[in-house]
């Protein structure tokens, strides 16, 4: 008798989005420039990374290792590519409009992902997921409505560019964890991104040090609690879920991050923003409904 790992896997993937929902948060305080912030989120969770493979390597498993990871190298370093694109650009889009357009924008992932999926691996969703979709982007489109400006068209452009980037490494990350272990993708596409956005701040002459004691927490905090806890949950949910459900529900994160930057930022939420909340819920729980399947 074999039990369902899916309602752990999505646990674990809301709660993954509620830790990625505090990384604008974390940008917006940093003391550095936005590609260095970015670098630390990486840089500092390699180091944790490389403990957690450590230790994971030296328990026995019963699993059989796979000939074909070798062949897989590319897609690896392929997934910190993406991610490291990801992060460089959403973090200067974090910086030329308002925390929920950034992270709404970059959340449109889904639509790529599904794209990606149906035009490289032949993948295929239902009419009803495409009505969760529709649901979630239009309720995630009116949380954020009321603050669109034409001042933050550049800072939306970058957050859309970020969604391609996102949903390169959504794809990359769920093909992978048929062959690698959520620690080995995640110390893997940490360190390949690390060094890029090191090369992305130093050519752009951002600074490495912060001021103060609060600066090198808000860096710690990013690095722990978006990357090392969040990202890895992700990572464990897109092993046991498709990854077109799975990149809807990570919608959550602005939801989240809107209920943040008000608490923080002053950006307050308005009854019209709450609603789309609500919806983006809404469109979540139909995502879920339409992939559940009977046990066996």
């Amino acid at each position: 008798m074999s039990t369902d790992p899916r309602p752990s896997a999505f646990f674990a993937l809301i709660m993954g989005a509620i830790g990625i929902a505090f990384a604008p948060i974390f940008v917006r305080l940093s003391e550095l420039g936005p590609s260095a912030t970015a670098f630390y989120r990486l840089g500092l969770a390699v180091p944790l990374l490389g403990v957690w493979l450590w230790a994971s390597s030296a328990i026995p498993t019963s699993r059989p290792p796979s000939k074909r990871k070798i062949t897989h190298l590319i897609p690896l370093l392929s997934a910190g590519c993406f991610f490291a694109a990801d992060l460089a650009v959403w973090h200067w889009s974090i910086q030329f409009t308002s925390v929920a357009n950034a992270t709404l924008l970059a959340n449109f992932a889904p639509i790529f992902v599904v794209l990606g999926g149906w035009l490289l691996f032949g993948e295929t969703v239902s009419w009803w997921f495409w009505v969760a979709i529709t649901l979630v982007l239009a309720g995630a489109t009116l949380l954020v409505s009321a603050s669109i400006d034409t001042q933050h068209l550049f800072g939306d452009g970058l957050g859309l560019l970020t969604a391609i980037f996102y949903a390169g490494y959504i794809l990359s990350v769920a093909r992978l964890r048929l062959y690698f272990s959520t620690v080995t993708i995640a110390f893997a596409s940490s360190s390949v991104g690390a060094i890029l956005l090191f090369l992305v701040a130093w050519l752009s002459g951002e600074s490495f040090l912060p001021m103060t004691l609060s600066g090198w927490l808000i860096l710690l905090g990013l690095a722990c609690i978006s990357q090392v806890i969040g990202q890895s949950l992700i990572m464990f949910a897109l092993a046991h879920l498709p990854s077109a459900f799975a990149s809807v529900s990570l919608l959550l994160q602005p939801v989240t991050a809107a209920i943040l930057a008000w608490q923080f930022f002053g950006e307050a939420l308005t009854l019209q923003q709450g609603w789309g909340g609500v919806i983006v819920l809404a469109g979540i729980v139909l995502a879920r409904l339409c992939d559940r399947k009977p046990v066996r």
